[in-house]
């Protein structure tokens, strides 16, 4: 939407692992959210969350309804010996009226190209596309609209990306990082023997274990490997390899990131300047609540910085954004590299 002063408002882009959470983000002001069907197809395939057949109409008639759009995450990569779920899904999205898919895979992109040419395809992040060079083969070859960005380019290199394709870019504003590089990461692999980038969750459920000692502390482990002990009544979070903490030269620590969680709040006015077509919160394996309240913050943020010159964040959005950030920290990420 073109604002009076020029600038384009960025969409709104939601998680949404339920139907509960579907409704509250539109509720809440999302511009659009993001869903994935109850199988291998999506990236957040955990146990519980996602829709059936009959929860994604239901979130669709809902969406719609309200003026907001839904983009099917189908962000996985087609198993090679058969591809066929991948291609099933993509008529399930494009029957039910899905406004977009989130596609990563190319016989995915030109399956949904040759088949439906009128249904917007957005790149998924989990395509690793970081340059506008990969962007602009996507948009010639396969029709994308959009891109994605994964979390690892400066707030410079976001603005060349942008300023350099005719693709739409959307970038990530808060949730959790993804501190591997999105779409090549195989670090869960050598604990659970399955691919974070076709079995749909970096920890599979049926691998994670939790066992309680006698003075009350607590391991973790995936797969069998211990990622991290917790101390009586520490806080924890769902173990993942790569934010687990471990000895390295007799010292112990996060070895390759600390939980935290991103949050771009301050740069938004830049990210509007340099034409940034959507804003993307992480969550779809978070709760309803957590969606809500985001969302929420994020709406009256993006409206506040598209329309005032004088924008700054709000003590009020900050704390609220706090209760839900991992390790209760926050962080600019990639965006922002001091010693470069």
């Amino acid at each position: 939407m073109q604002q009076p002063n020029g600038r384009r408002k960025p969409e709104l882009v939601c998680p949404a692992g339920s139907l509960r959470a579907l409704q509250l983000a539109v509720d809440a002001g999302a511009d659009a959210v993001y869903l994935g069907l109850r199988n291998q197809t999506n990236a957040r395939a955990f146990a519980g969350l996602n829709f059936d057949e009959a929860q994604l109409r239901e979130g669709v008639r809902y969406a719609h309804a309200r003026k907001a759009k839904v983009l099917m995450a189908l962000n996985t990569f087609a198993a090679a010996e058969d591809p066929q779920p991948w291609f099933e899904a993509v008529e399930r999205a494009a029957g039910l009226g899905a406004d977009a898919l989130i596609v990563a895979d190319c016989a995915v992109l030109s399956y949904a190209h040759r088949h439906h040419p009128e249904l917007r395809l957005h790149l998924s992040v989990q395509a690793s596309a970081t340059s506008y060079a990969a962007i602009e083969y996507y948009r010639q070859r396969y029709g994308i609209q959009r891109a994605v960005l994964p979390r690892v380019l400066t707030l410079s290199q976001v603005a060349h990306v942008a300023r350099n394709t005719s693709a739409e870019v959307e970038v990530f504003g808060f949730g959790s990082l993804c501190v591997m590089v999105e779409g090549r990461c195989a670090l869960s692999s050598y604990a659970t023997g399955c691919s974070p980038n076709n079995a749909g969750v970096c920890s599979p459920a049926a691998a994670v274990r939790w066992a309680e000692r006698d003075d009350g502390s607590v391991d973790a482990r995936l797969g069998g490997v211990l990622i991290d002990s917790y101390a009586p009544g520490e806080a924890r979070g769902y173990p993942t390899l790569c934010k687990g903490r471990f000895e390295v030269d007799g010292r112990r620590g996060y070895t390759l990131e600390e939980p935290t969680s991103l949050n771009t709040l301050e740069l938004l006015p830049q990210l509007i300047e340099h034409g940034i077509a959507a804003i993307k919160i992480e969550g779809r394996q978070r709760s309803a609540q957590y969606v809500a309240e985001v969302t929420r913050v994020w709406r009256e943020a993006i409206d506040a910085a598209a329309t005032d010159s004088r924008y700054a964040v709000r003590d009020a959005w900050t704390a609220q954004l706090a209760r839900w950030a991992e390790g209760q920290q926050h962080t600019l990420g990639a965006y922002d590299r001091p010693w470069r």
